[in-house]
């Protein structure tokens, strides 16, 4: 892990009560500039969901390198759109009234673009579109998986139909053949790359494996994501072709038909980045629960810590505990919902009423949790950053 100064951290906030959440502002500036440097000068649009706190969105799309948003939802966008002028939602939209409400302002139809990879999407986007009387901005979702053998090889996630160029054309000219509707950009994201360590413990063989496929991978888009591209501007022009993750800046940023790049998640360093070789993020996101329980010599409990991430179950999923040094969880239990008890050499220092720190596995789903981050600069903590949850807004 990077060095952390969890004395300096706890010592801030020695007067919070537990449980909270902190965000060491000096890491996170750590990261956004290395994310800059990875990004090798192509802008990266901030994923909302993986930060969900609008102060440091604002914060981070101060700095350079920094432009725009991808938003999760519609209704997201909607609110983010309030105040910023460029958000993209990075997923397609059911929500009727959502898109109605989109298409009724003029302000926030121009300035958020929603997401299509079928007809069905552009009949529902349209028909809000026709009600509010003015066009809406329009981006084609590419599917990045690998595919082979026929299909029964697949590397990645399964999230779009699209995936040739030539169902991207057709879709386009779907688009354009609609009144009311402009096609606007083309994105797509290799989760298989972006979100997926090549150097994770476990199985060596497992290892090589991930590395193989990701190599496979990356040549196999970066040829399909510029055909697609062009097949797309055959039909009409693009301001903005997105791809990308905290994984993959690097070789994203190298495609020539990518515009700008997508992340977020490299801000919070979360443990998800700890299993990558190419790049060392600042552990910057944090959250705290007290020592309740002594059921024996060599074990401590805190109060909850049951805060797992989303994805497929298992062990890799839970918090970890990361201070005092020489803790872990528990084969049995676990992160729990009402107790997390706690082994390793480090549990025999605890004592009633004492703090442990932990992190997440994904970034902003931390905030999911609390009502706010607390943002501390060295020893001090500077400032109580309200989270999505603490201002009453959802991401769905």
């Amino acid at each position: 892990m990077n060095t952390v100064d969890f004395t300096a951290l706890d010592r801030a906030t020695r007067e919070i009560r537990p449980p909270f959440a902190v965000l060491d502002l000096r890491a996170l500036h750590h990261n956004a500039e290395s994310m800059r440097r990875r990004a090798g000068g192509k802008p990266i649009r901030v994923a909302g969901k993986s930060v969900r706190c609008r102060s440091v969105l604002r914060s981070v799309l101060a700095l350079p390198g920094f432009a725009g948003i991808l938003a999760f939802t519609l209704p997201e966008a909607l609110w983010l759109a309030e105040e910023f002028d460029d958000v993209l939602v990075g997923y397609p939209t059911a929500d009727d009234d959502a898109l109605r409400r989109l298409a009724a302002d003029p302000a926030l139809a121009a300035r958020v673009t929603v997401m299509a990879d079928c007809p069905a999407h552009l009949d529902r986007i349209a028909a809000a579109a026709a009600a509010g009387g003015r066009p809406l901005r329009v981006c084609l979702d590419l599917d990045a998986s690998l595919t082979s053998l026929g299909g029964r090889l697949h590397f990645g996630t399964h999230r779009s139909p699209l995936h040739t160029p030539a169902q991207a054309r057709d879709l386009a000219r779907a688009v354009v053949a609609r009144s009311g509707l402009r096609l606007v950009g083309v994105m797509a994201y290799e989760a298989q790359i972006a979100g997926v360590g090549d150097n994770a413990p476990g199985a060596p063989l497992r290892r090589a494996a991930i590395r193989a496929l990701q190599g496979v991978s990356r040549r196999e888009l970066r040829l399909r994501r510029a055909a697609v591209v062009a097949a797309v501007r055959e039909v009409a022009p693009l301001e903005f072709v997105n791809g990308g993750g905290t994984g993959s800046l690097e070789s994203t940023a190298a495609e020539a038909a990518v515009t700008e790049l997508g992340a977020g998640s490299g801000l919070y360093a979360p443990t998800l980045f700890d299993t990558y070789r190419g790049f060392r993020p600042r552990p910057a996101a944090f959250f705290v629960q007290s020592v309740v329980r002594r059921p024996s010599a060599a074990r401590a409990t805190v109060l909850g810590g049951g805060w797992p991430a989303s994805g497929a179950a298992g062990r890799d999923r839970l918090p970890t505990p990361v201070w005092p040094p020489g803790l872990r969880l528990t084969r049995l239990e676990g992160a729990g919902e009402v107790q997390t008890p706690l082994t390793g050499p480090g549990a025999a220092g605890l004592a009633i009423g004492d703090r442990v720190w932990f992190r997440h596995t994904k970034a902003g789903e931390l905030c999911e949790r609390v009502n706010a981050l607390h943002l501390v600069d060295g020893d001090r903590v500077v400032d109580v950053l309200p989270t999505y949850r603490g201002e009453g807004r959802a991401l769905l």
